[in-house]
């Protein structure tokens, strides 16, 4: 592995955005660890799409407590391992709280959060991936799992705009930020090397990555 690539890399973004997806083709690439949020593990998360009122509050709890263990986890292994690739940053847990929570169960959150005291790693890059709403719904509908039928362009709007509040102000990690609404990660080889190009160059500070491609 050359040291030009980072050596942890976390893939970001709203819901249907391909980011678990770039993130286990990365780690193939890279012959590396992968960290998952799991989103099919959690047990509360159908509950919540059904009726967010009841189960955002345990939904939250237990993805808070599933990533906190995934970062400690991370910590106590041999950090020699030359890359590492995870599709969560640990900082959209309270992104997710502030959208969803009202305002005791946000305290609550913050109260059980502190006591965890969870101390994530820097990464060497952070990639943050955009698309349109519409190309969100239209991903989430193709991929096809049942808890995410209810999922609907007001709720993405909301999250998008979460993300973007997020990443305007984020300076702890080299940032770049792709357009992903016209290519096709996962899939498209000359997509995809695009990409690794873009991130063996983006060694500080704050880049953008907007490809125009005929794949999607």
């Amino acid at each position: 592995m050359s040291v030009e690539h980072p050596t942890y890399i976390v893939v970001e973004g709203p819901i249907g955005v391909g980011k678990t997806s770039l993130a286990r083709r990365l780690a193939l690439t890279f012959e590396s660890d992968l960290l998952l949020e799991g989103a099919d593990e959690n047990p509360f998360l159908e509950r919540f799409y059904q009726d967010p009122r009841s189960g955002a509050l345990p939904a939250q709890l237990f993805f808070l407590f599933q990533r906190t263990r995934q970062i400690q986890a991370m910590r106590q292994a041999d950090m020699f391992q030359p890359v590492r690739v995870a599709d969560f940053l640990m900082e959209k847990d309270r992104l997710f709280a502030e959208l969803t929570l009202d305002v005791n169960e946000l305290k609550l959150y913050d109260q059980v959060c502190a006591h965890l005291a969870v101390e994530s790693p820097v990464p060497d890059l952070v990639i943050y991936l955009q698309a349109p709403d519409e190309v969100l719904l239209r991903r989430i509908a193709k991929r096809g799992k049942n808890y995410e039928r209810r999922i609907d362009a007001r709720y993405l709007r909301r999250l998008s705009d979460a993300y973007t509040r997020l990443f305007h102000f984020y300076d702890q990690a080299p940032l770049l930020i792709v357009n992903a609404a016209n290519i096709d990660l996962a899939n498209n080889e000359d997509d995809y090397q695009a990409l690794l190009e873009q991130i063996r160059a983006s060694t500080s500070g704050r880049q953008y990555f907007n490809p125009m491609s005929a794949s999607i």
